[in-house]
């Protein structure tokens, strides 16, 4: 393989993978009128925790569980995105729900002014000004009723990504295999007593016929595939210039809510699309260029993350 290959190669895990994101929250979408959203969601980190921790294992990184604190505080940010993520996949058009839980970067920026650190600068409040935009014109054909819930959800799941984004740049000296297993560890046990406590086991077990099972399996093996794909997209690809290209999830997305779901596009909908998108890719492809002088401790790096409610820290990482 020449050299011009295998610099494309990273570009190429990325869009299949989020190609294999997509495809997640199209099953998601579709077994969400037979299934549990929060079953779902369950099968979903579950197959993650399997396989982070069988990451790490072969890779002999040490597991934490306890130390240090601001672990606990992003496996709790990313609970609850996985949560929100999954709720407005089984209630929202796919490339909607894209669309809204990656406009995490607009968020890490406006914590950048809150906290009164560098970097700061007008044409940053300007993206944050145009994503929300976006976000008001994207929302407009689910009105105030069930699907407006939804956007609210998926937007809540976002901003829980961000915070979990700020806890990431805190933890350099734990292996980020370690955190993404701690994360999923954290996400399945909540998940599933959660499950116990709301859901009647009865319930569940009744509603899975063997189109749930197959659509269930689909996330699960889609997922998988997706985790694996990225790890080797960020193993071998600079980061923070490969990220933007996550964001062609929502372009299958779309792919997906018009072939099955016979969705039609208005242009106020389109024109949201890009007025949240262009922002987000411009922030986070702002990070992959160099910078010169000193660079705020605090600025988001590389921003990353799939469709399932995690962040992707480090390369080689299976989040």
């Amino acid at each position: 393989m020449n050299q011009r290959s295998r610099s494309l190669l990273p570009a190429a895990w990325m869009i299949s993978a989020a190609f294999c994101f997509a495809t997640m929250g199209a099953l998601t979408h579709e077994v969400g009128s037979r299934c549990d959203w929060l079953f779902i969601a369950f099968v979903r980190i579950i197959a993650t925790f399997v396989l982070s921790v069988a990451l790490a294992l072969a890779a002999g990184a040490r597991l934490v569980v306890w130390r240090p604190r601001t672990l606990w505080w992003r496996s709790i940010a990313g609970t609850l995105s996985l949560a929100c993520t999954f709720y407005a996949l089984t209630r929202l058009p796919v490339a909607d729900v894209l669309t809204l839980t990656n406009t995490y970067p607009l968020w890490i920026v406006l914590t950048t002014f809150a906290g009164g650190r560098r970097g700061g600068r007008a044409i940053d409040l300007a993206c944050v000004a145009c994503g929300v935009a976006g976000v008001v014109l994207i929302q407009q054909p689910h009105g105030a009723g069930t699907d407006g819930g939804g956007v609210a959800i998926a937007l809540v799941a976002s901003v829980m990504t961000a915070v979990a984004m700020l806890g990431l740049h805190r933890l350099k000296e734990v292996d980020a295999r370690a955190v993404v297993a701690h994360f999923s560890g954290l996400a399945s046990l909540t998940t599933a007593l959660w499950l116990v406590a709301a859901r009647p086991v009865v319930q569940i077990a009744a509603a899975l016929d063997g189109a749930a099972v197959l659509l269930l399996a689909g996330v699960g093996l889609s997922g998988t595939a997706g985790q694996i794909l990225l790890t080797k997209a960020y193993a071998s690809g600079p980061p923070a210039k490969i990220a933007v290209l996550s964001l062609t999830q929502v372009v299958f997305g779309l792919g997906y809510d018009i072939l099955l779901q016979d969705r039609r596009l208005t242009w106020p909908t389109l024109l949201g699309f890009v007025m949240v998108l262009g922002p987000t890719g411009w922030i986070t492809s702002r990070a992959a260029r160099p910078r010169r002088g000193p660079i705020a401790e605090d600025a988001p790096a590389s921003p990353s993350r799939s469709s399932h409610g995690d962040v992707q820290p480090k390369p080689g990482v299976a989040g």
